[in-house]
Protein backbone atom coordinates (compact mmCIF):
# COMPACT_ATOMS: atom_id res chain seq x y z
CA UNK A 1 0.00 0.00 0.00
CA UNK A 2 1.44 3.35 -1.13
CA UNK A 3 1.33 6.36 1.37
CA UNK A 4 0.28 9.47 0.98
CA UNK A 5 2.49 12.18 0.52
CA UNK A 6 0.95 14.26 3.39
CA UNK A 7 1.70 10.94 5.65
CA UNK A 8 4.82 9.85 4.23
CA UNK A 9 6.22 13.29 5.42
CA UNK A 10 5.21 12.78 8.81
CA UNK A 11 6.28 9.00 9.15
CA UNK A 12 9.55 10.49 8.09
CA UNK A 13 9.70 13.16 10.68
CA UNK A 14 9.08 11.09 13.66
CA UNK A 15 11.84 8.84 12.09
CA UNK A 16 14.35 11.52 12.28
CA UNK A 17 12.88 12.74 15.85
CA UNK A 18 13.05 9.31 17.22
CA UNK A 19 16.86 8.59 17.18
CA UNK A 20 17.12 12.81 18.69
CA UNK A 21 15.05 12.01 21.25
CA UNK A 22 17.19 8.99 22.32
CA UNK A 23 20.01 10.85 22.66
CA UNK A 24 19.19 13.03 25.33
CA UNK A 25 18.06 12.17 28.72
CA UNK A 26 16.27 15.38 29.65
CA UNK A 27 15.82 19.03 28.26
CA UNK A 28 16.34 22.16 30.72
CA UNK A 29 14.68 25.30 29.67
CA UNK A 30 14.89 23.86 26.16
CA UNK A 31 18.62 22.86 26.82
CA UNK A 32 19.31 19.10 26.24
CA UNK A 33 21.10 17.06 28.40
CA UNK A 34 22.79 14.23 26.17
CA UNK A 35 22.75 10.41 27.19
CA UNK A 36 26.25 10.40 26.22
CA UNK A 37 27.27 12.41 29.36
CA UNK A 38 25.46 10.04 31.79
CA UNK A 39 27.59 7.03 30.25
CA UNK A 40 30.66 8.75 30.62
CA UNK A 41 29.87 9.67 34.12
CA UNK A 42 28.55 6.01 35.01
CA UNK A 43 31.92 4.40 32.98
CA UNK A 44 34.35 6.76 35.09
CA UNK A 45 32.13 5.90 38.46
CA UNK A 46 32.38 2.33 37.69
CA UNK A 47 35.64 2.18 37.06
CA UNK A 48 36.66 3.74 40.34
CA UNK A 49 35.17 0.72 41.93
CA UNK A 50 32.85 3.20 44.20
CA UNK A 51 29.64 1.41 42.83
CA UNK A 52 28.18 -0.74 39.93
CA UNK A 53 26.16 0.42 37.15
CA UNK A 54 22.26 0.66 37.75
CA UNK A 55 19.23 2.03 37.21
CA UNK A 56 19.57 3.80 40.87
CA UNK A 57 23.58 4.88 39.61
CA UNK A 58 22.27 6.41 36.54
CA UNK A 59 19.04 8.09 38.33
CA UNK A 60 21.00 10.05 40.69
CA UNK A 61 23.75 10.83 37.96
CA UNK A 62 20.77 12.79 35.92
CA UNK A 63 19.10 14.19 38.68
CA UNK A 64 22.77 16.04 39.38
CA UNK A 65 23.07 17.06 35.93
CA UNK A 66 19.20 18.60 35.55
CA UNK A 67 20.44 20.20 38.78
CA UNK A 68 23.83 21.30 37.99
CA UNK A 69 21.93 22.49 34.62
CA UNK A 70 19.64 24.45 35.96
CA UNK A 71 22.07 26.55 38.34
CA UNK A 72 24.81 27.08 35.69
CA UNK A 73 21.46 28.62 33.43
CA UNK A 74 20.56 30.47 36.84
CA UNK A 75 24.51 32.02 36.97
CA UNK A 76 24.56 32.48 33.43
CA UNK A 77 21.70 34.69 33.98
CA UNK A 78 22.94 36.57 36.58
CA UNK A 79 25.95 37.07 35.13
CA UNK A 80 28.88 34.99 37.22
CA UNK A 81 30.44 34.14 34.17
CA UNK A 82 31.49 37.53 32.49
CA UNK A 83 32.69 38.37 36.36
CA UNK A 84 36.90 38.65 36.03
CA UNK A 85 37.46 36.16 38.79
CA UNK A 86 35.54 33.64 37.50
CA UNK A 87 36.79 34.17 34.31
CA UNK A 88 40.62 33.39 35.63
CA UNK A 89 39.33 30.82 37.51
CA UNK A 90 37.94 29.15 34.53
CA UNK A 91 41.40 29.33 32.63
CA UNK A 92 43.59 28.17 35.86
CA UNK A 93 41.08 25.17 35.35
CA UNK A 94 41.55 24.99 31.47
CA UNK A 95 45.15 25.27 31.77
CA UNK A 96 45.64 22.18 34.37
CA UNK A 97 43.25 19.76 32.67
CA UNK A 98 45.28 20.45 29.26
CA UNK A 99 48.63 19.94 31.24
CA UNK A 100 47.13 16.97 32.69
CA UNK A 101 45.81 15.57 29.75
CA UNK A 102 49.16 16.19 28.03
CA UNK A 103 51.16 14.32 30.54
CA UNK A 104 48.94 11.00 30.94
CA UNK A 105 49.46 11.05 27.22
CA UNK A 106 53.32 11.26 27.90
CA UNK A 107 53.03 8.57 30.28
CA UNK A 108 50.88 6.53 27.68
CA UNK A 109 53.88 6.70 25.13
CA UNK A 110 56.49 6.79 27.49
CA UNK A 111 56.34 3.69 30.29
CA UNK A 112 58.91 2.75 32.58
CA UNK A 113 59.63 -0.69 31.24
CA UNK A 114 60.51 -3.28 34.08
CA UNK A 115 64.18 -3.58 33.15
CA UNK A 116 64.34 -0.06 34.20
CA UNK A 117 62.38 -0.65 37.20
CA UNK A 118 64.64 -3.49 38.43
CA UNK A 119 67.67 -1.75 37.23
CA UNK A 120 66.93 1.33 39.77
CA UNK A 121 65.97 -1.12 42.53
CA UNK A 122 69.52 -2.87 41.98
CA UNK A 123 70.96 0.40 42.52
CA UNK A 124 69.28 1.21 45.84
CA UNK A 125 69.86 -2.21 47.18
CA UNK A 126 73.50 -1.99 46.36
CA UNK A 127 73.39 1.51 47.98
CA UNK A 128 71.49 0.06 51.25
CA UNK A 129 74.78 -1.99 51.90
CA UNK A 130 74.57 -5.31 53.60
CA UNK A 131 74.01 -3.72 56.73
CA UNK A 132 71.39 -1.11 58.84
CA UNK A 133 72.56 0.70 61.71
CA UNK A 134 70.25 1.65 64.79
CA UNK A 135 72.32 5.12 65.90
CA UNK A 136 71.69 7.96 68.40
CA UNK A 137 73.01 11.58 68.34
CA UNK A 138 73.04 14.91 69.67
CA UNK A 139 73.42 18.40 67.65
CA UNK A 140 74.94 21.67 68.28
CA UNK A 141 75.81 24.47 66.77
CA UNK A 142 79.45 24.57 67.91
CA UNK A 143 82.45 22.21 68.31
CA UNK A 144 83.19 23.30 72.06
CA UNK A 145 79.49 22.26 73.08
CA UNK A 146 79.88 19.32 71.58
CA UNK A 147 83.33 18.65 73.23
CA UNK A 148 81.36 19.65 76.46
CA UNK A 149 78.96 16.73 75.83
CA UNK A 150 81.37 14.48 75.09
CA UNK A 151 83.29 15.64 78.14
CA UNK A 152 79.99 14.52 80.25
CA UNK A 153 79.68 11.30 78.64
CA UNK A 154 83.12 10.11 79.75
CA UNK A 155 81.61 11.47 83.24
CA UNK A 156 78.89 8.87 83.85
CA UNK A 157 76.61 11.76 81.55
CA UNK A 158 73.45 10.12 79.79
CA UNK A 159 73.11 10.12 76.64
CA UNK A 160 69.92 10.35 76.82
CA UNK A 161 69.62 13.04 79.31
CA UNK A 162 71.90 15.33 77.05
CA UNK A 163 70.06 14.72 74.02
CA UNK A 164 67.25 16.69 75.35
CA UNK A 165 69.62 20.00 74.41
CA UNK A 166 69.96 18.68 70.59
CA UNK A 167 68.83 20.76 67.95
CA UNK A 168 67.82 17.85 65.69
CA UNK A 169 64.29 16.95 66.10
CA UNK A 170 64.98 13.39 67.66
CA UNK A 171 66.21 15.52 71.01
CA UNK A 172 62.82 14.68 72.50
CA UNK A 173 63.15 11.16 71.90
CA UNK A 174 66.51 10.16 73.43
CA UNK A 175 68.54 11.38 69.43
CA UNK A 176 67.41 8.49 68.53
CA UNK A 177 67.47 8.04 65.04
CA UNK A 178 66.02 3.89 64.91
CA UNK A 179 67.11 1.85 62.03
CA UNK A 180 68.73 3.15 59.11
CA UNK A 181 71.38 2.69 55.84
CA UNK A 182 74.26 4.68 56.34
CA UNK A 183 73.29 5.58 52.80
CA UNK A 184 70.15 7.53 54.66
CA UNK A 185 72.52 10.51 56.19
CA UNK A 186 74.92 12.86 54.60
CA UNK A 187 78.30 11.16 53.81
CA UNK A 188 80.73 12.79 57.16
CA UNK A 189 78.32 11.14 59.45
CA UNK A 190 77.63 8.24 57.80
CA UNK A 191 81.21 7.53 58.12
CA UNK A 192 81.71 7.87 61.81
CA UNK A 193 78.91 6.11 62.46
CA UNK A 194 79.96 2.90 60.84
CA UNK A 195 83.23 3.11 62.32
CA UNK A 196 82.25 2.80 66.13
CA UNK A 197 81.95 -0.45 68.03
CA UNK A 198 78.71 -1.38 69.40
CA UNK A 199 77.89 1.02 72.56
CA UNK A 200 80.59 3.89 71.42
CA UNK A 201 80.50 7.04 70.88
CA UNK A 202 82.10 9.40 68.96
CA UNK A 203 84.97 11.03 71.34
CA UNK A 204 85.67 13.62 68.53
CA UNK A 205 82.59 16.09 66.86
CA UNK A 206 81.84 15.34 63.89
CA UNK A 207 80.99 18.14 61.45
CA UNK A 208 78.65 18.20 58.92
CA UNK A 209 76.08 20.81 56.90
CA UNK A 210 73.80 21.09 59.81
CA UNK A 211 76.33 21.52 62.86
CA UNK A 212 78.48 19.19 64.99
CA UNK A 213 77.40 16.05 66.10
CA UNK A 214 78.17 13.21 69.02
CA UNK A 215 76.95 9.90 67.81
CA UNK A 216 76.33 6.95 69.64
CA UNK A 217 76.00 3.42 67.70
CA UNK A 218 73.72 1.21 69.48
CA UNK A 219 73.80 -2.07 67.09
CA UNK A 220 73.84 -3.21 64.40
CA UNK A 221 71.96 -6.18 62.00
CA UNK A 222 72.07 -7.18 58.32
CA UNK A 223 69.68 -4.71 56.41
CA UNK A 224 66.31 -5.79 55.20
CA UNK A 225 65.13 -5.08 51.47
CA UNK A 226 62.24 -5.62 50.26
CA UNK A 227 61.74 -8.00 47.21
CA UNK A 228 61.47 -6.25 44.18
CA UNK A 229 57.74 -7.89 42.84
CA UNK A 230 57.03 -5.98 46.89
CA UNK A 231 58.50 -2.69 46.05
CA UNK A 232 57.89 -3.01 41.98
CA UNK A 233 54.71 -0.75 41.94
CA UNK A 234 56.71 2.28 43.84
CA UNK A 235 60.20 1.93 42.02
CA UNK A 236 57.95 2.45 39.14
CA UNK A 237 55.98 5.08 40.18
CA UNK A 238 59.05 7.33 41.10
CA UNK A 239 60.65 6.59 38.14
CA UNK A 240 57.69 8.24 36.27
CA UNK A 241 57.90 11.10 38.22
CA UNK A 242 61.43 11.38 37.35
CA UNK A 243 60.77 11.24 33.77
CA UNK A 244 57.56 14.05 33.99
CA UNK A 245 60.20 15.97 35.91
CA UNK A 246 62.67 15.72 32.70
CA UNK A 247 60.10 16.42 30.42
CA UNK A 248 58.97 19.52 32.10
CA UNK A 249 62.57 20.80 32.54
CA UNK A 250 63.11 19.94 28.78
CA UNK A 251 60.64 22.35 27.61
CA UNK A 252 61.58 24.80 29.86
CA UNK A 253 64.53 24.99 28.70
CA UNK A 254 62.76 25.14 24.86
CA UNK A 255 60.40 28.05 25.94
CA UNK A 256 62.12 31.53 25.38
CA UNK A 257 61.48 33.16 28.48
CA UNK A 258 62.41 37.10 29.03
Amino acid sequence: MMLKPARLLLVLIAMAAAPAFAQNVATVNGKPIAAAKVEQIVKQVVAQGKQTDSPQLRDAIKKDLVAREVMIQEADKQGFGTRSEVKQALENARQSIVINAMLADYVRKNPVKDAEAKAEYDKYKAQMGDKEYHARHILVATEEEAKAIVAKLKTGGKFEELAKQSKDGSAANGGDLDWASPANYVPEFSKAMIALQKGAITETPVKTQYGFHVIKLEDTRAAKVPPFEEVKQQVTESLQQRKLQAFREDLMKKAKIQ
